[in-house]
C-alpha cells in the first residue's frame, strides 16, 4: 500500500478530467448519468477522449455499470460486463470499478472472478454496492480473495463522514490488504474527519450545474447537464495536503 492518501474525483467526460487533475486529483473516475443513476458505463469514444487527455491513463479508473438499480446480475449481464471491463482495459485505463451481490447479500464471487479476468492487469475496484448491506466491514475477507484491489464506500451512510466509525472498521478489517476509500456525499470540509478514519483515498464528484439553459424539449429531460468544479477540487487537494504534510 502507498503512503500517500489519493484524491480521485468522479468526473463524465475530458474536459472534467483535465480540470480535475489540474486542479490536484491523483487519479479520476469516469462514468456517465451520475446525477440520475449514481453513474452508468461510458462509451468506448469517451474513454479514448479521456485517456487521451489524462496525464496518466493509469490514473483513469473506469465505472462499468451495465443498468441503474440494484447489483444483482444475470449471467447475460455479468457477461456484458466483462466486455466492457474488456474493452476499456484495451483502451488504456488503470482500475475499472464493478460491484455485484447476491441475493442474500453477500459478495457474488461469481461475477468478479469473472470480472477480475477480464481485466488482466488492471486494477478491480468495487462500488458501493457493499453501502447496501448492513456491515460492510463483513464482505472485506471475500473482496480481497476475489483480488480486488480498492473498495469505494461511504460506510452504509447517505455521506460518508456519518459512516466514518464503519469505514474505521473496514480499515481494521482490511488491514492494508486492499485499500479503503471514502465516498459518498463528501465535502472538503468532511476530509479531515474521513482521513482520521484511516482511509486510503477520499473520492468526491465535485460538480456543479452546468448553467445551460437550452431547452431540451419535450423528451430530452432537465435541461443543463453537471460539470466538473475545479475549485471543489482544489479545496479537497489543499485539506489532503495539510494532512499529508503532518504525517
Amino acid at each position: 500500500m502507498t503512503d500517500r492518501t489519493a484524491l480521485e474525483i468522479a468526473v463524465q467526460d475530458a474536459a472534467g478530467v483535465l480540470l480535475a487533475l489540474r486542479a490536484g486529483a491523483d487519479r479520476v473516475e469516469l462514468c456517465q448519468a451520475l446525477s440520475a443513476t449514481g453513474g452508468l458505463t461510458p462509451s468506448g469514444a469517451t474513454v479514448d477522449a479521456v485517456c487521451a487527455v489524462a496525464e496518466h491513463p493509469a490514473a483513469v479508473a473506469v465505472l462499468i455499470r451495465p443498468r441503474p438499480g440494484g447489483f444483482v446480475y444475470d449471467e447475460d449481464e455479468v457477461a456484458v460486463v466483462a466486455a466492457d471491463v474488456a474493452d476499456a482495459v484495451r483502451r488504456g485505463v488503470g482500475s475499472v470499478v464493478v460491484g455485484a451481490l447476491t441475493a442474500d447479500g453477500t459478495v457474488d464471487r461469481r461475477a468478479l472472478d469473472v470480472w477480475r479476468s477480464a481485466a488482466g492487469d488492471a486494477d478491480v475496484v468495487f462500488h458501493r454496492a457493499i453501502d447496501t448491506v448492513p456491515e460492510p466491514s463483513a464482505l472485506i475477507d471475500d473482496l480481497v480473495e476475489c483480488g480486488v484491489r480498492r473498495v469505494l464506500t461511504s460506510g452504509g451512510a447517505a455521506r460518508s463522514v456519518d459512516g466514518a466509525a464503519t469505514l474505521a472498521r473496514m480499515v481494521a478489517a482490511a488491514d492494508g490488504r486492499l485499500q479503503v476509500m471514502a465516498g459518498g456525499g463528501v465535502r472538503p470540509d468532511d476530509i479531515p474527519a474521513l482521513l482520521a478514519a484511516g482511509v486510503d483515498a477520499v473520492h468526491l464528484s465535485a460538480r456543479r450545474p452546468s448553467g445551460d439553459p437550452s431547452s431540451t424539449g419535450p423528451g430530452g429531460g432537465e435541461p443543463g447537464w453537471d460539470v466538473t468544479d475545479p475549485g471543489i477540487v482544489a479545496l479537497a487537494a489543499v485539506a489532503l495536503d495539510r494532512y499529508r504534510s503532518v504525517r
